[in-house]
């Protein structure tokens, strides 16, 4: 009689008698008890509150139930022969389910040392025996409440996961689209460089992220006929790339009858627009349209080949950096306003005249708004400095691929590009 008292559910009250109690995520419990006596007296308890009851009478047998049959709630004896209930726990919680189920122990022991070895074998809490009935009830409703909550944060973390993982599928589509959409955005830039006679026009284009709303161009049509541009359009993204797409069909490199920079003239031979007119055709075509809010700077040049003769308009863009064959340097234009911003503005054309040796740099602010490891920008004064530096003995393309580098090195640390780079370094040759 002593042996039923210590192990069985002892007292009686209304708790007891009711049936279909609401024990939330419990539905289902496993009792693990060498004892049948006491597997049976726990057990008709268990089923007066509405619970599936599964019994076991050895810690092994309960593994194999396990492993096909979860409960959500274990109540186990701590001693038991072969494997004890501590065993049990520690070999339960091995099977790695995706859900969690509540573990009890039964036990005698109330020793602290005792009850944290239970607790670092997986154990969720403890009952001492003799069990009394009000006791039991309320400390499964205590694991209810837990696997209430945890089964709740499991099922948001599922739909999280699902939700992540329906992301990056639009991730990688996206990815995907904008990695094309570089491949054909690059394709406005087929030539980084190209020789006119004895000078030479290269290229840079450096976009900060997959795309960007930089556009650099050359085109010739004719000998010593040569113009070139800088565009930098406002924003980032998709929308400042397609903005770029249309204007390199409007000063398309190869068909000549697109580009709006060019004329043809008695039906023979294409002749340059003076830039200003350039300028003032692209503002009142992106101003008709009233979908588009986007405007872009621009610095657009013509010159003769055979005197050097550099005609050129500034809107808005950076003032381009003028490398004279004797070292002297000299900002070029008189700003103006973007293009696409006010109807019916007016620009104004610069001219010089070029000397054999001479080389011009025309760069977005992605330059010269470079922020520092000091915190300040490049601006003007560094940007003529590092030009200066990387000038000597370089051609073109090595000329502006250094400047890049020398700007990568300079940048605040871990700030990587906030804006696009690009550039158009042109070196006058002479006839």
């Amino acid at each position: 009689m002593k042996r039923c008292r210590d192990s069985s559910v002892s007292g009686t009250s209304q708790a007891e008698t009711r049936v279909d109690l609401d024990f939330g995520a419990i539905r289902k419990v496993l009792i693990v008890d060498d004892s049948r006596l006491q597997r049976r007296i726990l057990a008709a308890s268990l089923k007066k509150w509405g619970f599936e009851v599964i019994e076991a009478d050895s810690g092994a047998e309960a593994i194999e139930i396990c492993q096909t049959d979860l409960p959500d709630l274990v109540l186990s004896d701590w001693v038991m022969p072969g494997m004890s209930g501590l065993e049990f726990c520690h070999a339960f919680r091995a099977l790695g389910h995706d859900r969690y189920s509540y573990f009890i122990l039964l036990t005698s022991k109330s020793e602290k040392q005792e009850v944290a070895q239970g607790l670092d074998a997986g154990a969720d809490d403890f009952l001492i025996k003799p069990l009394e009935a009000d006791e039991l009830r309320a400390r499964i409703s205590a694991g209810a409440r837990i696997l209430d909550m945890q089964r709740e944060l499991s099922e948001k973390n599922s739909m999280i996961e699902s939700a992540l993982a329906e992301l990056r599928e639009v991730h990688d589509a996206i990815d995907k689209d904008l990695i094309q959409a570089r491949k054909i955005q690059e394709s406005l830039v087929p030539e980084l460089t190209r020789r006119f006679g004895n000078s030479q026009v290269s290229l840079l284009l450096k976009p900060c992220g997959h795309i960007g709303g930089d556009l650099v161009g050359m085109f010739s049509p004719g000998v010593n006929r040569l113009g070139f541009y800088s565009i930098d359009v406002s924003g980032h993204g998709i929308t400042s790339a397609m903005m770029t797409a249309r204007l390199g069909g409007y000063l398309s490199s190869t068909h000549f009858d697109q580009n709006v920079a060019m004329e043809k003239r008695f039906n023979k031979f294409y002749a340059l627009l003076p830039p200003e007119e350039v300028a003032a055709l692209l503002n009142s075509r992106l101003m008709a349209d009233a979908g588009v809010e986007e405007y872009f700077t621009m610095v657009y040049a013509i010159i003769d080949l055979r005197n050097g003769h550099l005609k050129m308009v500034q809107a808005g863009h950076p003032h381009p950096l003028l490398l004279r064959h004797d070292g002297s340097t000299e900002f070029l234009g008189e700003g103006g306003l973007p293009i696409g911003l006010l109807p019916d503005v007016p620009f104004h054309q610069t001219e010089t005249y070029m000397q054999p040796g001479d080389k011009l740099l025309l760069y977005s602010d992605g330059f010269t708004e470079c922020r520092l490891a000091d915190g300040n920008l490049l601006d003007d004064d560094g940007l003529c400095r590092m030009a200066s530096d990387c000038i000597s003995g370089r051609s073109g393309p090595e000329f502006l691929d250094d400047m890049f580098w020398r700007l990568t090195q300079v940048m605040a640390p871990g700030e990587g590009m906030e804006d696009d780079v690009s550039a158009v370094f042109f070196e006058f040759g002479g006839t």
